[in-house]
């Protein structure tokens, strides 16, 4: 025979203030738990968005990153004529690039932060047709003209249309901002590719890296297979979605164990207060736990019934949490891309199965926090409680 629930309830109720205490503490560490997965994956979702499963990205074999990567001319030259490769009107595309870090005042604080600079070809739009202008134009090849990414815009100060910016050596002027849907490309500022080579003293027939548009999304193994086993070049394709998933790996697990870590410790304090409030439950029930035995209750049912009290407030701090945490999805926020070394702005993702993780946390603190207790509960000497009446 189980115990009625509102039997708990009212239990709760009575010991309201206790209650309050464990609730705050699993909200609190609810509420942190959650707020780093949602970091995590607002860093890991920014990165991935910015491939395409339509695209290729083609480095040097061994190359981890692109700056790691050098493609020379007569390479790039063997791959734009490669099958698989995406052709329109005006030829194959494809976007042979370069990429540098230089640093620029933030907006908010003042202080220097590293931003990548992209060298593209004038056909990297046509590439990346996700990429957009929405205020100005597009650089013009040959000339020293950056396009900056909308975050990078809002971040940085000094990127207002028209102005003038130094870096590397040269004079830049700003002429448009893109809009690239909430991609690690939105905090980047793009340019001619050949201009960055010669302001940064680089060799103008070198590159990092080549974008490739495939024919359709299941070209790339054609396009693979051709370019890998092709004896003049030594080269390492991947398709471009996969290549920034694995670019985010390092930070978002870092960001993982660091926010697991945090609300283990800010968890187990909050089992303490659990435990501190379930074990005050059963000694200010000794006499009705005695009696319940006697009406014939059984053991189990008393464990069962100290355990679903124990769950009904881990359940409560649970919802209070991600309460608490809810408003943070979409609030953009930047650190450092370890594989760039450059800023990144991305958003907090509070997504339905972070809540459930953090709910399920919950839940796990409250049979930590209520077990112990409710095991006390069930071997209470009944005759000697009742011998308290």
């Amino acid at each position: 025979m189980a115990i009625p629930l509102m039997y708990n309830v009212r239990s709760v109720r009575q010991r309201w203030v206790s209650a309050i205490v464990a609730v705050a503490g699993i909200a609190g560490t609810v509420a942190v738990f959650v707020a780093m997965l949602a970091l995590a994956k607002g860093f890991q979702a920014t990165l991935v968005a910015s491939g395409s499963p339509e695209n290729a990205l083609v480095r040097r074999a061994g190359a981890s990153s692109e700056m790691e990567s050098i493609l020379a001319l007569d390479q790039i030259r063997v791959l734009e004529t490669a099958p698989g490769v995406g052709r329109d009107e005006r030829g194959p595309l494809v976007s042979a690039e370069v990429v540098v870090v230089a640093a620029f005042p933030l907006a908010a604080t003042g202080t220097d932060a590293n931003v990548q600079v992209r060298g593209v070809s004038p056909r990297a739009f046509a590439v990346r047709p996700s990429v957009r202008m929405v205020a100005g134009r597009a650089f013009e090849p040959g000339l020293a003209e950056l396009v900056v990414g909308s975050n990078a815009a809002r971040a940085y100060a000094g990127f207002e249309l028209g102005s003038q910016v130094r870096f590397g050596g040269g004079s830049w002027t700003v002429v448009g901002v893109f809009d690239a849907g909430g991609s690690a490309f939105d905090s980047e500022l793009w340019c001619d590719a050949n201009v960055l080579n010669q302001v940064f003293q680089r060799p103008q027939n070198n590159f990092q890296s080549l974008t490739v548009r495939l024919r359709d999304a299941q070209a790339l193994r054609e396009f693979k297979d051709a370019a890998t086993s092709d004896p003049r070049l030594t080269v390492q394709v991947d398709r471009e979605v996969e290549y920034y998933e694995k670019q985010s790996r390092l930070l978002t697990r870092l960001i993982t164990v660091l926010g697991t870590l945090i609300a283990v410790v800010m968890g187990i304090g909050a089992v303490f207060a659990a435990l501190n409030t379930m074990y005050s439950a059963v000694a200010q029930r000794a006499r009705e736990i005695a009696t319940m035995r006697a009406l014939g209750f059984s053991r189990a049912a008393v464990v069962t019934s100290f355990l679903i009290e124990a769950l009904l407030i881990a359940l409560a701090g649970g919802l209070l949490g991600c309460l608490l945490v809810l408003p943070l999805n979409g609030l953009t926020t930047g650190t450092m891309n370890w594989q760039t070394f450059s800023h990144l702005s991305f958003a907090f993702r509070v997504s339905p199965s972070l809540l459930l993780t953090g709910v399920a946390f919950s839940l796990l603190m409250g049979v930590v926090g209520g077990l112990p207790p409710a095991l006390r509960a069930a071997r209470l000497p009944v005759a000697a409680a009742l011998r308290e009446l």
